[in-house]
């Protein structure tokens, strides 16, 4: 690039890269999806039913089964959400025209027809080659209820539950990996004390038995909503022994103003701004929640599961505004690596992470109408960073410049590295800057790469977004303005873009 004299310089980074100093390693789950009974998410977004024109597998959406398997999901957590401590999970079985109906109380007062249940779900994540993570209702339901559903799902045995599941079509029982013991008690689930809930969690816990012992259920506790650290005290110094994982809940919002969040694509810088300022706190979170139960549990054996994550914006104009329906721009990109290069920074803790949500809810990855589906920016980033997913974290080193607005600063730059099981290192990167592109100078110690491939991800506005007419205007595009000079990496990062590098 040419500058004139009077030419503003590229703002400049510097990066070291050790790839001689590995750290922990990326637990696949980091780049988990949460699917609820919400909205558009099953009912329309995963589940058509067996009788539909749109292409199905035992009615479940071959398109949106397809696109998720090319991100090489890991885990779904289903059913909720608010709705998991409403939903008794026997009226979702047996023949789907004798299943009851419910009100989803929560999500617009419609009528639920159960007609995805149990079984349904666990067909999913059979076709999606996932593993399943499934949220008891704690909030109304009752511990024998709870003992039950895992006796249904996970026994082998001559016994009354396995034996309704036989007699329901499915002989021989499901693995279900983790199971959660209620969501969000603080609030829709039954808006209890910590100290309260510590006690149900022990109590209910008791009864989630490992019927396969080759196969053991991985214990999820309620944990905290955003920076209730009193909450992961109480949980951590009562329960820590009897759990696998505590769970986090955070959403992003540009206004931070629950009546009025903001419009998911008709925004200026000031939201730009705002949102990834507030999506760069999970940092603080995950920071303050892990010391704390680091109190507790030195040695890391109970993984911090932030299982609900995201944008949350005012709804789409003219939808039901129970339904969470939101568009996904390139800001909901940033948004989703900038969370990613969080919870890689802190490894050694996060064993999990969740978007909320799948399909057509908040920051949705896919996007459906009718019998059409969209890929949003979201998935993109998912599908560029699914390279990191098991790989081993590298340290970094980083000083970046500031992108400012308002009097106020973020790091323009944010950066993660990995190394895979072939060998190839890979760095992702991402420029908060709407306006400036920045040059990255990486000095890379413990590597000498031979060669060097990249993506990108980027569009000329900040609210560009996929649409089911224009399906392809933020989409990832080879990367070419990287250099490789002996141990030094120059990379020209474009502004408001996530890079993909393979060393």
């Amino acid at each position: 690039m040419n500058l004139s004299a009077s030419a503003t310089p590229v703002p400049h980074a510097d990066l070291t890269l050790r790839a001689d100093e590995p750290g922990a390693v990326i637990n696949r789950n980091i780049y988990g999806h949460f699917a609820e009974h919400l909205g558009r998410c099953i009912y329309e977004g995963i589940w058509v039913g067996p009788d539909s024109p749109i292409p199905n597998t035992r009615g479940i959406r071959n398109d949106v089964v397809a696109a998720l398997k090319q991100l090489q999901i890991p885990v779904l957590r289903w059913p909720g959400g608010c709705f998991a401590d409403e939903y008794h999970w026997k009226d979702g079985i047996g023949p789907r025209e004798k299943r009851p109906s419910m009100i989803n109380t929560h999500w617009g007062r419609v009528v639920e027809n159960n007609h995805f249940g149990t079984h349904e779900f666990m067909d999913l994540v059979e076709q999606l080659g996932c593993d399943a993570y499934i949220c008891g209702n704690v909030g109304s339901g009752s511990v024998q209820e709870m003992m039950e559903w895992v006796e249904y799902l996970t026994s082998n045995a001559d016994s009354p539950m396995a034996n309704l599941r036989r007699a329901n079509g499915r002989d021989t029982a499901w693995t279900v990996k983790y199971f959660g013991v209620g969501n969000e008690s603080w609030g829709c689930g039954g808006n209890m004390t910590p100290e309260f809930y510590a006690d149900n969690y022990r109590r209910y816990n008791t009864f989630v038995k490992n019927y396969q012992p080759d196969h053991p259920i991985n214990r999820i506790a309620c944990g905290a909503n955003g920076a209730d650290y009193n909450w992961t005290d109480v949980l951590m110094r009562q329960a820590a022994p009897l759990m696998n994982g505590l769970s986090l809940h955070y959403y992003t919002l540009p206004k931070d103003n629950w009546q009025h969040k903001g419009s998911a694509t008709q925004f200026a810088e000031d939201e730009w701004f705002s949102t990834l300022q507030g999506s760069l706190r999970m940092d603080e979170l995950v920071t303050r929640h892990s010391a704390i139960m680091d109190k507790y549990d030195a040695p890391k054996r109970v993984g911090l599961i932030v299982d609900e994550w995201g944008t949350w914006y005012d709804v789409e104009p003219n939808t039901n505004p129970g339904f969470l329906y939101q568009q996904n721009t390139l800001r909901d990109a940033l948004v989703a690596a900038l969370n990613f290069h969080i919870f890689q920074a802190h490894a050694d803790r996060v064993a999990m992470a969740n978007i909320a949500q799948t399909v057509n809810v908040l920051q949705a990855v896919l996007l459906t109408d009718g019998a059409n589906m969209i890929r949003t920016p979201t998935y993109h980033v998912f599908e560029m960073y699914k390279v990191h997913q098991g790989a081993t974290t590298l340290h970094l080193d980083l000083t970046s410049p500031d992108y400012t607005y308002g009097g106020q600063r973020i790091p323009a730059v944010s950066a993660s590295a990995s190394r895979d099981a072939a060998g190839n290192v890979h760095l992702s990167l991402v420029n908060t800057d709407p306006h400036e592109a920045v040059t990255v100078t990486c000095r890379l110690v413990g590597l000498a790469p031979h060669d060097i491939a990249g993506r990108v991800l980027t569009a000329p506005a900040m609210n560009a977004h996929n649409t089911f007419a224009q399906p392809e205007v933020v989409v990832p595009q080879p990367f070419h303005d990287a250099t490789l000079s002996g141990e030094n990496l120059t990379i020209n990062l474009p502004s408001k873009s996530v890079v993909v590098l393979t060393l």
